[in-house]
C-alpha cells in the first residue's frame, strides 16, 4: 500500500503533463484538481484522441503520442529508485508494463483511426505570416537594425533600409546594388528623388500602402516609373484618369505618354475628343505646338456637329500668337474638312472671308475645293476621293446602320429609312423620285449607295447615287447604262459596278456590263452562259456569282461564276432546289440562298455555299417564307428583312447565327410614313450617317 500511495502521489505532475500537452491542441480544456477527475482526465484523455484526429495531421498526432508515451516512461523511472545499476525501466512492475501496454494500444488504435478516416497530408498556410514579417520589418527599420543601407535625398535626408528587401521589391535597387557602383557602398545619393516621396516608396516597399493625393501625384509616379515599382504606377495613373477635366486633359495625355502610361494616355485621348468643344476653349490648347494640333485635328473621332468648329478653333490657336504662327495656317487648313461644310453656303462664305485666308493664296485652294466639292453633285463628276477632307468625322467610330428600302401598291414611289438594329430605331431617309421597287441595289465603300434599271414598272438604264455622308443628301443621277434592265443582279467588285442579266422589257438577258469609275464609263463584259432575271448576285473570293433566277420558262437552279481578270463566266455547283425572287447574302467566306420561290410555293428554306467546297448545303429553315425581301450581314448575323408572302412578313425581321444555326424573330419598330402595306424589298449596310439622330 505504501507503495501504491506513492504512486498516487506522482499522479497530479503526470498529469500535468498530459493537460499541459492536450491544452496545446484545445486552448479551452481546464484542468481539475481532484484526484477522481485526475485518473478519469487520463483515461478520458485517450479515448477522446479520436476529437483530435479530426483537427489535427497525422504527424503532429503521432508525435503527441511519442511525447505521452515519454512521459509516461519518465514518470515510472522517476518512482523506482535504482541500486543495483541496472534500468529503472528493466524493473517495471506487472502495473507499470500494462501501463506501457496500455499505451501501445491506443498508439494501435489511433493507426486503425486514422487508417479508416482515410484523409492524405494537408498543406497549411499562414495568411498572416507575410503580414507579421513586413511587420518585423519595418520595425527593424524604423529602429535602424541590421540595416545596411542609406538612401540621400539632394535635402540631405536620410532613409535606412536593408539592401535585400529593397532588391526583392525593385528592379531599380536591384542593379543597383548588384552590378554598379553603390553596390559596395551604405550610403547611396538620390539626387532625382523628392525625399517625401521617396520615404512614401520605401514605407510602401516595408508595408505595401501608400497615399495618393492631388498634390503628390504626378511626382509619385515619376518616382515609382524609376524604382519600377509597377502597382505604385498603375493605381496613380488611375487616379489621374479619375481627375481628367476638359483644363487638363492634354497636360495629362502628354504625361501619360512621357510615362509609358497606356491606358491613362488612352483614356485622356478618348475624353480630349469627346469634350473636343470644351477642351479647345481652355488655355492647354493654346498652347500646344503646331505638331500636336495638327495631330488633334486629323483624328476622325472627334466630337463635332459641324466641321466650321474645327475651322474655328484653329483660326482662335493662330491668333494667340499671330507672328509666329500665321505662317502654319495653309498646314492646318489642309486638315480642315471644309468640303463636308460646301451644302451651307453662308458659312462657307463667312470662311472665306477670313482675313487671313484671303491674304494667304495656298488657304484659298482650300475653299475653292470646297466650293467645287458642292458642284460636283452632277452626273458627270462623281469621284471617290482618297483625302481625308471629304471624309465625315465619325465620333466613336464607324457605326455602321442599315438603308432599307420599302414599296407600297399604295404609294407611287419607293422610300428609304435608316435603321438601326442595336437601338431599334428606324428613321426617315432620303425619299427617290420614282418606285424603283425592279431596280438592283449596291454600295460602295458603306458610304455610295446605288440604285440600278427598274424604273415604276419598266425596265430602265437609270441610274441614281446617294452619299450618306453628305450633310443635305439626297438621291442624284448618274450616267446612264448600256442596256435597260429590271429584275437585275447588282454587285460590287473592286469599287466597279456591275449590272449582269435582268428583264429588257421583253424576255430575261444573259448580257452584263460594269461601270468603271476611273473613267466614268459603263462597258459590257462577258455574257452568262444563261438567261437570268430575279436572281442573285453575290461577290466571294474576288468572284461574282450568278445564282438560280428566271430564264423566262422555268426557276432555275444553276450558278455561275465570273473571273474579271479572265472576263469568262464558269458554270459551278448548283442549287439544292431550284429558286427565283430570293435574296443573296455573303458572310465570312459562305453564300447564302435564302427563301424565293421554286416555282410554284414560297420557300424559308435556306442554303450556303463555300467555294472550297463546290456544293450547296441547307442550313436551318427561317420561321416565315419569304421572297424579295431584304438582306444584309452586319456584326457577324445575317439580317433578313420584310419581303412578301401569303403570311404577313411586312413587320419582321429574322436574325441568323452562323455560331448555333439557330434564326431569332423580331419586328421592325413603327416607321415615321404610316404605311400597313409597305413591303421592305432591299437594304445595305452603310456607315452611320451623320444626321440620324436616334435620341
Amino acid at each position: 500500500m505504501p507503495a501504491r500511495r506513492a504512486k498516487l502521489s506522482k499522479l497530479p505532475v503526470k498529469f500535468y503533463c498530459y493537460v499541459t500537452i492536450f491544452q496545446s491542441f484545445n486552448p479551452g480544456l481546464e484542468a481539475q484538481s481532484s484526484a477522481i477527475v485526475i485518473f478519469c482526465a487520463q483515461q478520458i484523455f485517450y479515448y477522446t484522441i479520436s476529437y483530435i484526429v479530426l483537427s489535427i495531421s497525422a504527424q503532429s498526432l503521432f508525435s503527441l503520442f511519442n511525447t505521452i508515451r515519454l512521459v509516461d516512461l519518465f514518470m515510472f523511472a522517476e518512482d523506482q529508485p535504482s541500486t543495483s545499476g541496472v534500468s529503472t525501466l528493466d524493473n517495471m512492475s506487472v502495473n507499470e508494463m500494462d501501463v506501457l501496454q496500455t499505451s501501445s494500444y491506443c498508439e494501435s488504435d489511433l493507426k486503425q483511426v486514422l487508417k479508416s478516416n482515410a484523409s492524405g497530408p494537408t498543406n497549411f498556410r499562414n495568411s498572416y505570416h507575410s503580414v507579421k514579417i513586413l511587420e518585423g520589418l519595418q520595425s527593424l527599420r524604423k529602429n535602424e537594425v541590421l540595416c545596411d543601407i542609406k538612401l540621400e535625398t539632394d535635402d540631405g535626408k536620410i532613409i535606412c533600409g536593408h539592401k535585400n528587401i529593397l532588391v526583392a521589391a525593385s528592379p531599380y535597387f536591384c542593379s543597383m546594388f548588384s552590378t554598379f557602383n553603390e553596390s559596395d557602398k551604405d550610403i547611396v545619393n538620390m539626387r532625382e528623388f523628392d525625399s517625401d516621396v521617396l520615404q512614401l516608396l520605401v514605407d510602401y516597399i516595408y508595408n505595401g500602402e501608400i497615399m495618393v493625393t492631388k498634390e503628390n501625384v504626378q511626382v509619385l509616379l515619376s518616382a515609382a516609373n524609376i524604382l519600377q515599382l509597377d502597382y505604385v504606377k498603375i493605381i496613380c495613373a488611375e487616379f489621374l484618369q479619375t481627375q481628367l477635366d476638359p483644363s487638363n486633359c492634354i497636360g495629362i495625355k502628354a504625361f501619360a505618354d512621357l510615362h509609358n502610361c497606356t491606358k491613362l494616355m488612352s483614356s485622356s485621348e478618348a475624353f480630349i475628343h469627346k469634350k473636343f468643344l470644351e477642351v479647345v476653349k481652355c488655355d492647354e490648347f493654346l498652347y500646344l505646338s503646331c505638331e500636336k494640333v495638327i495631330q488633334l485635328i486629323s483624328c476622325d473621332d472627334l466630337d463635332v456637329p459641324f466641321e466650321e468648329k474645327v475651322f474655328e478653333c484653329v483660326i482662335n490657336w493662330v491668333k494667340y500668337d499671330l507672328n509666329s504662327r500665321k505662317d502654319f495656317l495653309p498646314e492646318l487648313m489642309e486638315h480642315i474638312r471644309l468640303p463636308l461644310i460646301a451644302s451651307k453656303p453662308d458659312i462657307l462664305k463667312n470662311i472665306a472671308e477670313e482675313p487671313l485666308l484671303k491674304n494667304n493664296p495656298k488657304c484659298n485652294k482650300f475653299v475653292l475645293e470646297a466650293l467645287s466639292f458642292h458642284l460636283q453633285k452632277s452626273v458627270q463628276n462623281f469621284t471617290i476621293s482618297h483625302s481625308v477632307r471629304y471624309k465625315p468625322r465619325q465620333f466613336g467610330g464607324l457605326k455602321k446602320v442599315i438603308l432599307m428600302f420599302y414599296w407600297s401598291d399604295t404609294l407611287p414611289k419607293c422610300y428609304t429609312e435608316w435603321y438601326d438594329p442595336a437601338t431599334n430605331i428606324r428613321r426617315s431617309a432620303p425619299e427617290m423620285n420614282d418606285c424603283r421597287r425592279k431596280a438592283g441595289v449596291g454600295v460602295i465603300r458603306d458610304q455610295f449607295v446605288f440604285v440600278i434599271g427598274g424604273v415604276n414598272s419598266s425596265s430602265s438604264k437609270s441610274v441614281s447615287m446617294l452619299d450618306v455622308s453628305s450633310p443635305l443628301p439626297c438621291w442624284i443621277p448618274m450616267i446612264n447604262m448600256l442596256v435597260s434592265r429590271a429584275y437585275l443582279g447588282v454587285g460590287i467588285l473592286d469599287n466597279n459596278i456591275y449590272a449582269v442579266g435582268g428583264f429588257n422589257g421583253f424576255v430575261p438577258v444573259n448580257n452584263a456590263e460594269v461601270f468603271d469609275i476611273n473613267i466614268q464609263k459603263w462597258k459590257m463584259i462577258a455574257s452568262m452562259t444563261t438567261n437570268r432575271s430575279l436572281f442573285g448576285i453575290g461577290v466571294l473570293n474576288g468572284r461574282l456569282y450568278a445564282v438560280g433566277g428566271f430564264d423566262g420558262y422555268d426557276s432555275l437552279k444553276s450558278v455561275e461564276s465570273y473571273e474579271p481578270s479572265l472576263d469568262t463566266w464558269t458554270p459551278v455547283g448548283e442549287l439544292s432546289v431550284c429558286r427565283d425572287s430570293f435574296s443573296i447574302g455573303v458572310m465570312d467566306g459562305v453564300m447564302y440562298a435564302i427563301g424565293g420561290i421554286d416555282g410554284s410555293e414560297n420557300l424559308k428554306s435556306v442554303e450556303a455555299y463555300r467555294p472550297s467546297d463546290g456544293v450547296w448545303y441547307f442550313i436551318a429553315d427561317m420561321h416565315l417564307c419569304r421572297k424579295n425581301s431584304g438582306v444584309v450581314v452586319l456584326d457577324g448575323l445575317l439580317y433578313v428583312i420584310g419581303g412578301e408572302s401569303e403570311e404577313s412578313v411586312v413587320n419582321t425581321v429574322e436574325v441568323y447565327n452562323p455560331k448555333t444555326n439557330t434564326w431569332s424573330m423580331g419586328t421592325l419598330p413603327r416607321n415615321d410614313i404610316d404605311v400597313s402595306d409597305a413591303k421592305v424589298y432591299s437594304g445595305v449596310v452603310i456607315n452611320r450617317p451623320p444626321h440620324f439622330i436616334t435620341n
